[in-house]
């Protein structure tokens, strides 16, 4: 295991990046004012743009869906990946060398990026190889499955030569060596040596979710070839099967929008799928779907209270029977709804799509059925409903599943369908279903009620703070105006203004936490040095709880009316002073309150109370000449 990236490398690799040149690559990004920029938000549909970026800042917020981060967030939003993902990724387009706390990490970063350079490498020969003679085989096992050229480009397939070493050598000559071509899957060794692992067959690049060849899949296609119908790559530094999704570096971003993924069991399936528009389907690669498949579709899902669906098409054979129960006993760690679908007479979409179109395959898709119909359905079909025992035994396999259905508003509903499909009284198998699911609370041993309210309550309180919560009136909309000028633009407000607009009592409790923290984060900074915009940001987030962070983020976004560089000193000098002169005002009144009240006998109190209020108009006036 890689160790945890140094801080300093953290902030260094997002000091030289630029947020609007990341943004930029996902959405058209147009000016906005000084210093910020706007389009159409990645997370959510909208006509009107309300995604803003502002690149000195390095952070963005949507004020339409709420979404707000630094470049980290968004390249983890975006592609799907961990922090540290993301921190790689980036720190590889500046060049930058990581370093790593346990202090021999870096090292394997290293060795990363040649082998997925190798692999690239590997994928472009196999590509351009796909149009010699020799490949004859694999062209027209492609056009013999609906598949033409721009369809092979698009899913970079390509063609191993049968040869001994003609990719070792092409990697060789162009820098990697053998220990980098062995670590990286794409040789075997014998007695003769290494040779190329994949020899006269069709190949499928393996690209990981942000799009990086990891590994391949190959088809035999010549009788002469011993070997199995399809070889992977094995195990390697960067290649899991466990943890790999073919095509979803192509079906993320439908699979994020549409809340739906279509999973199907081979290369051929996820082509058929996404040529005739089913653009959300993935496919394992040489291995069954499991729990870590599970948490990399979590991710790309967003898969939470049960918004979502996943789709599962089976083979009707024994093996497609058995996968079908693989991916039913892991359905429950999906927060998603799951589903199935078969095609009619078994055909996989492959078949489906070359035999009856591009519509029978979106046919199949929206066809789908519950899965826990279709495991009710399986289960019931190893039983003889005819007789007593054979609908008892029936009974008794059914009802734990329907147990198990987490929406409890529509148990009742799948109870009377069993009821209906065993031909038994509803009571009896409503009491079958109650002690099923008793049984599976005992043994799951299921945590008390009152540690499972504790979250909930401290979910509530830690609700995050946001701009659009703020009230309208006159005194909160000159605090956020005043806040956002002073976090966007601190060196033009100064260290002497900022310190002194920083003291100033505020009416809105969430703007004073955020003002607060302003106030700490400025002792950090030399009065002599300019306030560097990003810098100033950081030290004033890391200053709030996190609950206050996203309305901090979005006064750091928030779009000043567009000005000049010379209109806008002049405005943020301005609003910082009016928040200033408002709060002189309400002390000011004060002293007169205090002076009204106090006893005129008592002179010394009466000078102390004159002197003050004089100062505060003194302190107004030169404010006024600033």
């Amino acid at each position: 295991m890689a160790g945890r990236i140094r801080q300093a490398d953290v902030e260094e690799v997002k000091s030289r990046t630029n947020i609007a040149d990341i943004v930029g690559e996902y959405v058209t990004l147009k000016s906005a004012g000084v210093g910020s920029m706007k389009g159409l938000c990645p997370f959510h549909d909208e006509r009107s743009p309300s995604f803003h970026v502002r690149p000195q800042v390095g952070f963005y917020h949507c004020f339409g869906c709420g979404e707000s981060g630094d470049v980290y967030s968004f390249v983890q939003k975006m592609d799907h990946v961990t922090f540290a993902e993301a921190v790689e990724r980036l720190a590889a387009r500046v060049a930058l060398e990581l370093h790593y706390e346990d202090g021999g990490a870096a090292t394997d970063h290293g060795n990363r990026a040649r082998l997925l350079a190798a692999n690239q490498a590997a994928s472009d020969f196999f590509t351009e190889q796909l149009g010699t003679p020799g490949a004859d085989p694999g062209r027209r096992f492609l056009g013999e499955r609906g598949f033409d050229a721009l369809a092979a480009e698009k899913f970079g397939v390509g063609f191993a030569p049968k040869s001994w070493d003609e990719l070792t050598n092409h990697l060789r000559g162009r820098g990697f060596s053998t220990e980098e071509i062995s670590t990286a899957g794409l040789v075997s060794s014998g007695d003769r040596g290494v040779y190329d692992r994949f020899r006269g067959r069709l190949v499928w690049p393996i690209r990981d979710i942000t799009g990086q060849t990891v590994g391949f899949g190959a088809r035999k296609l010549l009788d002469d070839d011993k070997g199995p119908k399809y070889l992977n790559t094995p195990e390697t530094p960067i290649y899991h099967k466990s943890q790999v999704l073919y095509g979803l570096d192509l079906a993320k971003r439908d699979i994020s929008r549409s809340r739906q993924v279509v999973v199907v069991e081979g290369y051929t399936d996820v082509m058929a799928c996404h040529m005739a528009g089913v653009t959300t389907a993935v496919a394992t690669c040489g291995t069954a779907f499991g729990v870590d498949h599970i948490k990399v579709l979590r991710r790309v899902l967003g898969d939470a209270a049960g918004v979502g669906e996943v789709i599962f098409t089976f083979d009707p054979d024994a093996a497609g029977q058995k996968a079908a129960m693989r991916a039913f006993s892991e359905e429950q760690r999906f927060s998603a709804q799951t589903y199935v679908a078969v095609a009619p007479d078994g055909l996989d979409p492959c078949d489906l799509r070359l035999q009856r179109g591009d519509a029978a395959v979106r046919t199949l898709v929206d066809g789908k059925k519950p899965m826990f119909e279709f495991m009710i359905k399986q289960l019931l079909s190893q039983f003889n409903l005819d007789t007593v025992e054979g609908r008892v035994g029936a009974l008794r396999a059914g009802a734990p599943i329907v147990a198990d259905i987490r929406d409890p508003s529509i148990r009742p509903g799948y109870t009377r369908e069993l009821a209906r499909l065993l031909g038994m009284e509803l009571h009896e198998v409503t009491r079958a279903v109650s002690a099923a699911g008793g049984r599976a609370q005992r043994e799951n041993a299921a945590p008390t009620r009152s540690s499972e309210a504790a979250p909930a309550a401290e979910a509530v309180d830690a609700r995050p703070y946001s701009i659009t919560d703020l009230p309208g009136d006159p005194a909160t909309r000159l605090e956020r105006d005043a806040l956002m000028a002073m976090l966007q633009h601190p060196g033009l407000a100064g260290h002497a203004l900022l310190g002194r607009a920083t003291q100033s009592g505020m009416t809105n409790p969430s703007l004073g936490i955020v003002c607060d923290a302003m106030a700490a984060a400025l002792v950090r900074f030399d009065a002599t040095q300019d306030l560097d915009t990003s810098a100033w940001a950081g030290a004033v987030l890391s200053e709030l709880p996190e609950s206050v962070v996203p309305l901090a983020q979005q006064l750091l976004v928030a779009p000043i009316p567009e000005r000049s560089e010379r209109e806008l000193t002049v405005y943020v000098r301005g609003i910082v002073t009016a928040l200033i002169d408002r709060d002189l005002l309400r002390h000011k009144a004060e002293l007169l309150g205090r002076l009204q009240r106090h006893d005129p006998a008592d002179r010394e109190t009466s000078v102390t109370l004159q002197r003050a209020l004089m100062a505060i108009d003194a302190e107004r006036n030169a404010l006024r000449a600033e």
